[in-house]
């Protein structure tokens, strides 16, 4: 595709497990910015993102030679989004009536500014196949050839829904964002409150008492551990580092962990963590620290 990592010799038989690691990790970021904006979720696209490398995976063995790699994964993603939003909303989400011969607009400057600047959730307002072509070409600077590998549209129909998908983005962008601003209740503001309080004292003791036995931890990108016992190292990888500062806050209208730089006192937040509790016991840690991928779309709010 337009920017193949996968140029070097043998790229196009990724039949080995490392060769396909290496060209995996190099299109983690893209891959996840196309899942994010299809499920109007930087938290669901890595989901959706993560199933995706277990089909690949799954599926590579038997695959054989595979002239564009990059395509193949696209593809791969492609079709795991759309099982996510099947599941959410029980209907088939990719019958399209657009098999038109309509040109597609040429692409401008405004196509680019306004695709890139759309939030998740006006993504979601879009049909699944406007939101996947727009998201395709004028988000990722893909060509109508490469939308077709990966959708399986027709020309027609991929230039109608970039031509509708367009113009129906241009209404969205006047229009106000009408959600009011998300509310802890009390009991959730203090458990949050306390978590963050602790971080930035660093007494990770205290921390470690707050996990429930069957605790589990998930390092996006990076690992997993379960149970109480393992759990436990995670602080301790925490105390070994510095210049960091935790902040109370909403991704996606998500309670959350902000993670800021101390040395960027008016930055935004590098990175998230996702908390779930079992009464005052932290059951689950979901921590992108090796995922900030996931910050550029995220709709973030800070809390003080």
């Amino acid at each position: 595709m337009n920017e193949n990592p996968a140029n070097a010799p043998h790229a196009d038989r990724p039949d080995g497990s490392e060769t396909f690691a290496r060209l995996f990790r190099e299109l983690r970021p893209k891959l996840h910015r196309y899942c994010a904006r299809m499920a109007g979720s930087v938290i669901d696209g890595e989901d959706i993102l993560q199933e995706a490398l277990l089909r690949a995976m799954e599926a590579l063995p038997k695959a054989g030679p595979i002239a564009r790699p990059e395509g193949w994964l696209f593809r791969i993603a492609h079709n795991t989004a759309l099982d996510f939003l099947r599941r959410q909303t029980r209907q088939n989400a990719v019958r399209s009536d657009e098999e038109t011969e309509m040109i597609a607009d040429p692409v401008s400057a405004v196509d680019d500014r306004q695709a890139a600047a759309a939030s998740l959730r006006t993504f979601m307002r879009l049909p699944v196949a406007q939101r996947s072509s727009v998201i395709l070409m004028d988000v990722l600077g893909y060509s109508l050839k490469e939308i077709g590998g990966v959708t399986g549209m027709t020309m027609p129909s991929i230039k109608a829904s970039l031509h509708r998908g367009r113009m129906r983005l241009r209404e969205l962008a006047g229009e106000p964002d009408d959600l009011a601003p998300p509310v802890l209740e009390e009991r959730e503001r203090t458990r949050l409150a306390l978590y963050v309080d602790r971080f930035n004292a660093r007494d990770f003791d205290a921390l470690r008492d707050l996990l429930a036995d069957e605790v589990r931890l998930e390092l996006v990108n990076q690992s997993r551990m379960n149970g109480r016992r393992e759990v436990a190292n995670y602080f301790g990888n925490y105390s070994r580092i510095s210049g960091w500062r935790f902040a109370p806050g909403f991704v996606e209208r998500r309670p959350a962990v902000l993670v800021f730089d101390e040395s960027d006192p008016s930055g935004a937040p590098s990175y998230f963590i996702l908390l779930q509790w079992s009464g005052d016991e932290v059951l689950n840690i979901r921590d992108f620290r090796y995922a900030r991928y996931a910050m550029a779309d995220a709709d973030v709010i800070a809390l003080g």
